[in-house]
């Protein structure tokens, strides 16, 4: 399958947490491997089926969606995650314009209107740092 745009097709730097979760997936996928013993069809793919098949979006949804309800948290769709990776990262002070890089939008428009939603925390940490702002103005 192509990539939607030139952007599409990028490097993106990883997490140490997710690196370590890829490292893992070979060992994952050949017990995998050897459960399934003739079953198992090599696509050469990295998220693979218990058979090596390409994996069902229903069934990642599916999978998703109980995880989800295991850790108490409300149901969404796996695009959803897109919008949580933005606002986690917005909240711990990332700059948009490194957001913008990770999702692949051209526009920090698009990022920030669709992805980016303001929480009562964020809008409590602008009114702190305005507060420091302005006591710095008042003495300098």
């Amino acid at each position: 399958m192509e990539p939607k745009t030139a952007l599409s097709q990028r490097t993106v730097t990883l997490p140490g947490s997710a690196v370590a979760a890829l490292g893992a997936q070979p060992i994952r996928q050949l017990e995998e491997r050897l459960v399934a013993g003739e079953r198992w069809r090599d696509g050469g793919y990295v998220f693979a089926s218990t058979i090596g098949t390409p994996l069902e979006p229903s069934n990642v949804g599916a999978r998703l969606h109980g995880l989800l309800a295991v850790a108490g948290l409300p149901r969404q769709r796996f695009h959803d995650l897109r919008h949580c990776a933005a606002s986690l990262l917005l909240a711990g002070g990332i700059a948009p314009r490194a957001i913008m890089g990770i999702l692949g939008h051209s526009q920090i428009g698009l990022t920030m209107n669709t992805y980016a939603h303001l929480s009562p925390a964020l809008e409590h940490d602008a009114a702190r740092a305005l507060d420091a702002v302005l006591a710095v103005a008042e003495t300098g």
